[in-house]
C-alpha cells in the first residue's frame, strides 16, 4: 500500500472465540506486530467485548457509512469469515499522519481494493444483487441495504437507509436471504459502545441533513464527475487496474445509473472515514472503561450521600470500594485485625469525639489513623492535620508529650486546638502509655487498647553463655532456655565476648536482624567485627543487588562512599546511626526492607523513628550512651521484633553482665513510666513561647483568659504532682513578668471599677518579630543585638558575616572545636573574611595559643568561638557543596555536617522573618533571600532553579545542567521520553514526575504574578471621590 493509506490504519482486536461467518469482526495483529505490553490490554478489551455482547444480546447493529474509531479496538465490517490476509494488511500504526488528515484528498488509496472480501466490494455485489430485482429498479435514487449477513451469521448486521433513516420495506426475497426481520432497537440500548466522539457528531449532523438527501440523484451526478476521478487519480496503478477490471465485469449486469449510485456509496464511506479518521479521541481499553464507570457511580453516589445528612459513602468502613481495592493492591492489606474493626466501629468514633488508642508497635495502629483520616476528607470533607513526631502517622508518639522541649511543642499545639475549636476531632495513638488517665482528662477524649500482636514476642536476657526467658510467673521473672552452641576460637573469644556472632548466625542472612548499640562508634565497631568472624558464604546472598546497592551510595555520595559501609555490606551488613546522611539512610533502610542487607547494628534513634521489623532484635547493653535503659525505651526497641505477614514469632535478647542482672531484673518487671508535662520545665520554649503566642494570634490577651487556659493544658491537669512550692496563678503571672521585663509585651491596667482591676496585654514588635520567626526567646535578645552590631559594618566581600549571624544559637553548646583545624582554617582566611573575624573579637592568636595549649589570660565569649567554628564549616561547605570532603576537612561526621546545614537553613529564615517585623534590618531582608536558598539547597547558583523542582537532588540537577535543561522552562516543557533517553539512570515514572512538578511550579509562579498584575489594576477602595462619585450615580 502507499505511504498515505498506510498512515490511517488502526490497530484491531480479535476475541480468541469460534465464530462462524461473523458480521463485526474485531481484528487482532500478529504476535509479531503487537508492541511489548500489547498481549494485557488485549486479553482485557477481549474480556470486556465478551461482557458486553452478553449483556447486549443479539441485536442487529444498524450501521451508518462505515465509522472508523481511533481506540486501540478498530471495528473493521465483513460479510464473512475473517480474512487472514486481510488481517496480515492492517499495519499496527496507532496514529493518524498529521499531514494527510488536512486535506480532502482520498486517503485510503488501496485499502478498497481486496475485490474478493472487502466491505465496500460486497457492497457493491450486494448493490448489484439488489439492484437486478424488478421490483426494486425503480427505487434507484433512494436505496436501501438491509441484513447483509447470510442464514448462518449469528451476530446480524443491518444498514438503513442513508437517505431518511426511516424503516424501509423489503420483498420477501430479501427477508429470507437474511433469516429474520429487523429488531426495532430500544432507545437505552448501549449498542454503540465503540462509538468515538467524531462519530456521535456524525451521527447528529446526519440527522440534521437527513431531509436535504432527497433529492439524490442530483447528488450522484455530482459525485460521478468528481468522485471517480478523484478515485483514478489517488489510488496507485495497480488499484486503478483492478477497480477497471471490476467495472467491466459488473456493465454487464448493471445500468449507467447503478454505476452513479455505487460511486457514491463509496465515496459516501470514505468521507465519513476521513471525518472520523481526523478526529482526535482518546484511547482507552475496555476494562478501564469499565473500572472508570465502576468509580464513577461511587463517586455519584457519595456525591449525592455528602449533599444529603448522611456521612456514610461506601461498604469501607464508611469508604468507597476503592480505597480498600488500593489497600490491598498496594500495601497487601486483604482484610483489618479483628481490634482494628472494633477500633473503627466504636461509637465514639462515630460519633467523632476524641480518641487515644493505644497497642504494642507493630499492631497495626497507622492503619486505623488512615482510614479515619480519609473519613473524615471523603465523608466529612474537612482538613486533617497531621502531628509527626518522627516519621508516623497523626499522634503515633503522644507518649512523646512528655519528652523535653518537643513534648512541650506538642502540648502547645494541642491545647490551643482544644480552647479554639469545638469540633475538631482529635485521635491520639501510642505503643506505650501509662498514665493514660491524664491525657483523656487533657484531651476530653474516650480510650482504646488492646494487648494485640500480629506476631508472637518472646524476650530472652543473655547471661555469660545462658540465654533465659523472661517470664513474668516465674519467681525472679526468668527461667533458663538453652546454652549457646557455637564454637569460639581463642581470637574470636576475645574479639567477641557477648558472643554476638553466634547470636546473629541463628538468624541471618534468611531473616532479618537487629543489633542496638549505645553509641554511633560502637555500631560501626560492632558491625566491622561481625563481618571479620562471617564466612564467604555470605558475600553470596543477592550478590548482585549488593552491588548495586554499593553503586548507588557513591552516586548520591559524587563517587565518596564511607569506608565501613565498603567492607560491610557485601556481608549484607551495615550500620544506622545519625553520623549517615539523609540519602545513606534511606538507601540502607530500603535495601533492609527488600532483604539486600539482612542486619543493622544501630543506635535506639531507629526504634523510636523507623518502622524497621527484624525476626531478631538485640540489645548489645542495657544502656543508652552511659544512661541506663528506661522501660519504654526498652519496650521500643523490643517492639521492633516479628514482623506481620513474613515471620510467625519474633526474638529480643538482651546482653547483660552480672553487675546489671538486679536493675534489669527491675526493667523488665515494673510498669512504664509515667508521662508528665514539660510546658513549664521548657521554660523559654515552653510557657514563654505559648503566652506570646497566645497573645500574639490574640486567643487570650488578658490575665484571667490566660489563666483559665492554661487550666486546660496537660500542665494544668497534672499541677496538683507537678507544682509543690508556687500556684498556676503564680507561674503564670511570673512568665509575663518576665515576658514583659524583656520588652516582648506590654502591659495596660484598666480599672473596671474601684475594686476591679483588669490586666490586658499586648504584643510589642520585638515580641511580634520573635513570635513570627519563631525565635527560641532565650536567643531573642542576643539575635537583636548581634544584628544591630552586624549594621555597624557588615562585611559583604564575602558570605562569612551572613553565615555567622544565621548559625543557629542552639547548637554552639554542642560543639567542641578541633583546634589545629580550627588554627589551620582561620590562617587561610582572606583580609575581608579576617576582618569578620575581629569584628566579632575573635583573633589568631587566642586561636594559636589555643591549638598549641598556651594558657590564655584574656577573657574571650566562648559561645562567639564556637559559633565562628561553625560557621567556617557551613561557609566552607557553601563554597565546596561536598559533604564528604567538608566532613574529613573537619573531621566531623557528614550526618552532623547535614543536620547543621538543615538547622542553618531554617534558622536563616527564622531569622529573614524576624528582620521582616522590625523596619532597622531592612537592609537584611533581600541578603537573606538569597542567604537562605544558597543553605536550603547548598550547590552552585545556578543549579538552584532546578533543585526547587520535585525529585530533583544535586546530582540529578548536575546531569540536567549538563544536557541543557538550565531552567524551570526547560523542565516544564520537556518531553519526559527525551528526557529519560538523555540522562542516565532516570526511569519514564521518575522523568513524568519532574515534568509535572516543573509546570506546577511555573503554573504557580504565573499566578503569583498574575495576582500581582490584578492587585496594580484594581481600584482602590479607599480612592478620594470614588464614594462621592457611587452615591451620584445612585
Amino acid at each position: 500500500m502507499d505511504e498515505g493509506g498506510s498512515r490511517i490504519r488502526r490497530r484491531v482486536s480479535l476475541p480468541k472465540r469460534n465464530r462462524p461467518s461473523l458480521g463485526c469482526i474485531f481484528g487482532a495483529p500478529t504476535a509479531a506486530e503487537l508492541e511489548p505490553g500489547d498481549e494485557g490490554k488485549e486479553e482485557e478489551e477481549m474480556v470486556a467485548e465478551n461482557r458486553r455482547r452478553k449483556t447486549a444480546g443479539v441485536l442487529p447493529v444498524e450501521v451508518q457509512p462505515l465509522l472508523l474509531s481511533d481506540s486501540p479496538e478498530c471495528l473493521v465490517l465483513g460479510g464473512g469469515d475473517t480474512n487472514p490476509d486481510l488481517l496480515r494488511r492492517m499495519p499496527t500504526d496507532r496514529g493518524v499522519g498529521d499531514q494527510h488528515n488536512d486535506s480532502e484528498v482520498d486517503m485510503f488509496g488501496d485499502y478498497d481494493s481486496f475485490t474478493e472480501n472487502s466491505f465496500i466490494a460486497q457492497v457493491d455485489d450486494l448493490e448489484q444483487k439488489y439492484m437486478q430485482l424488478p421490483e426494486h429498479k425503480k427505487h434507484a435514487t433512494d436505496f436501501a441495504t438491509e441484513n447483509l449477513c447470510s442464514e448462518s451469521i449469528k451476530n446480524k448486521l443491518s444498514i438503513t437507509t442513508i437517505g431518511n433513516l426511516t424503516e424501509l420495506q423489503t420483498d420477501k426475497h430479501t427477508e429470507n436471504q437474511s433469516g429474520y426481520e429487523g429488531v426495532t432497537i430500544e432507545p437505552g440500548a448501549d449498542l454503540l459502545y465503540d462509538v468515538p466522539s467524531s462519530q456521535a457528531l456524525y451521527f447528529e449532523n446526519l440527522q440534521n441533513s437527513s431531509n436535504d438527501l432527497g433529492d439524490h440523484s442530483m447528488k450522484e451526478r455530482d459525485w460521478k464527475s468528481s468522485s471517480h476521478n478523484t478515485v483514478n487519480e489517488e489510488l496507485p496503478h495497480n488499484c486503478i487496474e483492478q477497480l477497471q477490471q471490476n467495472d467491466e465485469s459488473s456493465s454487464k449486469v448493471r445500468t449507467s445509473s447503478d454505476m452513479n449510485r455505487r460511486k457514491s456509496i463509496k465515496d459516501h464511506l470514505k468521507s465519513a472515514m476521513t471525518g472520523n479518521a481526523k478526529a482526535q479521541t482518546p484511547i482507552f481499553s475496555r476494562s478501564k472503561q469499565l473500572k472508570d464507570t465502576l468509580l464513577s457511580e461511587e463517586i455519584n453516589v457519595a456525591k449525592k450521600t455528602i449533599e444529603s445528612s448522611s456521612n456514610d459513602l461506601g461498604p469501607f468502613y464508611s469508604l468507597p470500594s476503592k480505597v480498600r481495592d488500593l489497600y490491598a493492591q498496594f500495601k497487601g492489606i486483604e482484610k483489618l485485625y479483628e481490634w482494628q474493626h472494633t477500633c473503627l466501629t466504636l461509637n465514639s468514633v462515630q460519633e467523632r469525639k476524641n480518641l487515644i488508642y493505644s497497642l504494642p508497635t507493630s499492631g497495626g495502629k497507622t492503619l486505623v489513623a488512615e482510614i479515619l483520616m480519609l473519613q473524615e476528607l471523603l465523608c466529612c470533607r474537612k482538613d486533617v492535620l497531621m502531628i509527626l513526631p518522627y516519621v508516623a502517622i497523626v499522634q503515633e508518639k503522644l507518649h512523646m508529650i512528655g519528652e523535653g522541649s518537643r513534648g512541650a511543642t506538642l502540648e502547645m499545639t494541642l491545647a490551643k486546638i482544644l480552647y479554639t475549636s469545638k469540633t475538631t476531632q482529635i485521635i491520639g495513638m501510642s505503643a506505650t502509655l501509662n498514665n493514660v488517665e491524664d491525657l483523656q482528662k487533657f484531651l476530653q477524649a474516650e480510650y482504646y487498647t488492646s494487648q494485640f500482636r500480629p506476631v508472637e514476642l518472646k524476650e530472652y536476657l543473655k547471661i555469660n553463655d545462658t540465654i533465659y526467658e523472661v517470664d513474668s510467673k516465674a519467681e525472679n521473672g526468668m527461667t533458663f532456655s538453652r546454652l549457646l552452641n557455637y564454637k569460639y576460637s581463642d581470637t574470636l573469644k576475645k574479639m567477641d565476648p557477648d558472643h554476638l556472632v553466634a547470636l546473629v548466625t541463628e538468624v541471618i542472612p534468611n531473616y532479618s536482624c537487629l543489633v542496638f548499640c549505645p553509641s554511633k562508634k560502637n555500631c560501626e565497631n560492632v558491625a566491622e567485627m561481625i563481618c571479620k568472624f562471617l564466612s564467604k558464604e555470605y558475600l553470596k546472598h543477592k550478590e548482585k543487588e549488593k552491588c548495586e546497592m554499593i553503586k548507588n551510595l557513591k552516586n548520591i555520595g559524587n563517587g565518596n562512599l564511607c569506608p565501613v559501609l565498603k567492607r560491610t555490606i557485601p556481608f549484607g551488613v551495615a550500620y544506622h546511626h545519625s553520623g549517615l546522611t539523609s540519602d545513606e539512610r534511606k538507601l540502607l533502610e530500603e535495601a533492609y526492607s527488600t532483604g539486600v542487607l539482612c542486619l543493622f547494628t544501630c543506635t535506639s534513634t531507629l526504634a523510636a523513628g523507623v518502622n524497621l521489623p527484624a525476626r531478631r532484635v538485640i540489645l548489645r547493653a542495657p544502656y543508652v550512651a552511659k544512661e541506663f535503659l528506661k522501660r519504654n525505651q526498652y519496650k521500643q526497641m523490643i517492639g521492633r521484633a516479628g514482623r506481620a505477614g513474613i515471620d510467625t514469632i519474633g526474638e529480643s535478647i538482651l546482653i547483660l553482665q552480672e553487675k546489671d542482672k538486679q536493675q534489669v531484673l527491675e526493667l523488665i518487671t515494673k510498669p512504664l513510666e509515667n508521662c508528665y508535662s514539660h510546658l513549664v520545665q521548657e521554660f523559654t520554649k515552653g510557657i514563654q513561647t505559648l503566652f506570646l503566642s497566645l497573645i500574639g494570634l490574640k486567643i487570650a490577651t488578658n490575665l484571667d483568659d490566660i489563666c483559665h487556659f492554661m487550666n486546660g493544658t496537660f500542665f494544668g491537669v497534672q499541677q496538683k504532682i507537678l507544682l509543690k512550692e508556687k500556684s498556676l496563678w503564680e507561674i503564670t503571672v511570673e512568665s509575663l513578668r518576665y515576658l514583659t521585663e524583656k520588652g516582648l509585651l506590654q502591659k495596660d491596667t484598666i480599672y473596671k471599677s474601684e475594686e476591679e482591676v483588669q490586666y490586658n496585654f499586648h504584643i510589642t514588635k520585638l515580641g511580634r518579630a520573635s513570635f513570627k520567626g519563631t525565635i527560641d526567646l532565650a536567643y531573642c535578645d542576643i539575635l537583636y543585638r548581634d544584628l544591630k552590631k552586624g549594621l555597624e559594618g557588615l562585611v559583604l566581600e564575602s558570605l562569612l558575616h551572613l553565615i555567622y549571624l544565621t548559625t543557629p544559637y542552639d547548637l554552639v553548646s554542642q560543639c567542641n572545636p578541633d583546634w589545629m583545624i580550627y588554627f589551620r582554617q582561620f590562617s587561610q582566611l582572606s583580609p575581608a573574611e579576617q576582618n569578620v573575624a575581629a569584628i566579632l573579637g575573635v583573633s589568631e592568636s587566642f586561636i594559636g595559643k589555643k591549638a598549641s595549649g598556651q594558657a590564655i589570660r584574656k577573657k574571650v565569649d566562648k559561645d562567639v568561638v564556637n559559633r565562628l567554628y561553625l560557621s567556617f564549616v557551613l561557609y566552607t561547605l557553601l563554597k565546596e557543596t561536598n559533604i564528604w570532603t567538608v566532613s574529613e576537612k573537619f573531621n566531623m561526621p557528614r550526618g552532623y555536617i547535614q543536620n547543621l546545614l538543615t538547622g542553618a537553613a531554617s534558622f536563616s529564615s527564622c531569622v529573614l522573618h524576624f528582620c521582616e517585623e522590625l523596619e532597622e534590618f531592612w537592609v537584611y531582608r533581600a541578603l537573606l533571600v538569597e542567604l537562605t536558598k544558597k543553605l536550603t539547597y547548598c550547590v552552585k547558583a545556578e543549579l538552584i532553579p532546578l533543585m526547587e523542582v520535585t525529585g530533583v537532588l544535586e546530582g540529578r540537577a548536575k546531569q540536567l545542567y549538563s544536557a541543557g535543561y538550565k531552567s524551570l522552562m526547560h523542565l516544564a516543557n520537556a518531553n519526559p521520553e527525551v528526557l529519560v533517553r538523555t540522562i542516565d539512570h532516570l526511569s519514564r515514572r521518575q522523568a513524568k514526575q519532574i515534568v509535572s512538578s516543573a509546570k506546577m511550579l511555573l503554573h504557580e509562579k504565573a499566578e503569583a504574578l498574575q495576582e500581582e498584575v490584578e492587585e496594580l489594576l484594581r481600584l482602590p477602595s479607599d480612592l478620594p471621590g470614588a464614594v462621592a462619585s457611587s452615591t451620584d450615580k445612585a
